[in-house]
Parts: C-alpha cells; structure tokens; sequence
C-alpha cells in the first residue's frame, strides 16, 4: 500500500457557502464573470451614478473585493462570506482570526476591511465629542451600534461626559459570556473620579438581539445612578444595544 506524501489540504470555510461552479457551456446570460455585465450594472458604476445607500450589502461587498475566485464570480464570493458571518454588521465586527484561511479576503484585504471599520468608529468617536451627547441621541446610538452591536457576547461600555456633556472618553469596562456579565459599579465610579467626569452614559449589547431590559439590567441602574450621584456625577443614560433597535432608560422614563 502506498501513502501520498501530499499533506491533506486544509478544508475552505467559505465551500460550504458558495454555489456550484458553472458549467464550461454554461447559459450565456449567466456570466461567471461580471466582466460580462452591463457596465450600468456594476456596483462602482451604480455608486458612482446613485450614491452607495442604493448599493446591496453584496455589491457593496463585492465592490470592497474588486475581484471572485476561479469558478466564482466576486458577487458569489460576496455573498458566501455574509452567509459565513451572517450579516454584514457581525463581517464589519469581526477580528483578524475570524478572516484567516476565507478565499477571498486574505491578509491583505481583512486589513483594509479592519482599518476602514476602526476610522468609521473613530469618525463617530469625533462626532460625538463635536456637541453634547444629551441632544445627539442618534449619533450616541450609530456609535454604539459600531462599537458593540455585532459583538458575540455581552459588553459593557462607559461614555464618560464632561461638564457640558461631550464625550471626553470611552472604556469597555466589563466582558461576559452570551447571557451573563460581571459589572462593578465602584470601579466605574472610580474611573469617572479619575476622569473628572460630570457625566455618564452607559451601554450594553444582548447578543440574543432582542434590546429588551432585564430586573437586573433595571437594578444595575438604579445602583449606578445612586452610586454616581455621591461623587456629583450624573447617570444620564443606559442604553441597550440589540439587532435591530436601542433601548434607553432615559426615554422611557426611567432614569
């Protein structure tokens, strides 16, 4: 019996995701290539044309790629690495390891993905510190929902204030599992002394997505506020962070 001296080849994450590759007579109205397609089509054409919110999270995707695989055209490829992360938010979350070994994004491409979601974050960083967060609502959640929304277990998050309410730091202060989280209000109120903070909004994820409060997500608050107001420091938030929507506290009244 004789053994191969070939190592096995590692297996591709992406196989289970991409199509069947086409056939050598394949349909011609179905390129492999979008070489073969209108430029009109294309997504830097419709970019260009409409602007990128009227692009897919594919063509999007496939835009960032510039080019697919042998047998798979760059809009397959797009579309199996969303199947592989599950949605482009959990893609724009995800970590060097998370990439390594895709065909299709090697080294060099993830680290122009990672550089270009990091200035994303540090361009709503800057705009949250343009004016008080208390009359930025919006901008307080696109940031969170950046900063934490597709992370795979609960965090939780200080946006420390100044005296007229714009962010002076942020700091992941606790990391849990998928349903449980260690917070401790006393360092929390250290870090604000430390800070010299005259305000604080606090944040955290439910990876489950639903952005619904827990007893002890209300009871946590309550002690927060209560332990912040002793140092003259003033709870203005706690803001919930799920798939689809954000729940506050302050507008719910219960603040």
């Amino acid at each position: 019996m004789s053994v191969s001296s070939t190592a096995a080849q590692p297996a591709d994450p992406l196989a289970a995701y991409l199509p069947e590759p086409p056939e050598a007579a394949h349909d011609q109205n179905e390129p492999s290539s979008p070489s073969g397609w209108p430029a009109r089509d294309m997504p830097r054409e419709r970019l260009i044309e409409a602007g990128p919110a009227a692009l897919s999270d594919t063509e999007l995707i496939a835009l960032f790629l510039g080019s697919g695989l042998p047998g798979h055209n760059v809009f397959d490829v797009a579309r199996s690495l969303l199947a592989r992360f599950g949605s482009l938010r959990a893609m724009l979350d995800a970590t060097p390891a998370d990439f390594k070994g895709l065909r299709g994004i090697g080294p060099a491409k993830s680290a122009t993905l990672l550089a270009v979601v990091e200035m994303a974050r540090r361009a709503l960083a800057e705009k949250a510190r343009e004016r008080p967060l208390v009359d930025s609502p919006g901008a307080v959640e696109d940031y969170l929902r950046l900063l934490i929304g597709a992370r795979p277990h609960e965090v939780f998050v200080c946006l420390f204030l100044d005296a007229r309410h714009r962010l002076l730091h942020t700091e992941e202060s606790s990391r849990g599992s998928l349903t449980r989280m260690a917070v401790y209000p006393r360092e929390i109120v250290r870090r604000a002394l430390t800070l010299n903070a005259a305000g604080l909004i606090v944040a955290h994820n439910h990876p489950s997505g639903a952005a619904k409060p827990s007893a002890s997500d209300r009871r946590l608050t309550r002690v927060l506020r209560d332990s912040l107001a002793l140092i003259d420091v003033q709870l203005m938030d706690h803001l919930i962070v799920g798939s689809d929507t954000v729940f506050s506290f302050a507008q719910a009244g219960w603040m």
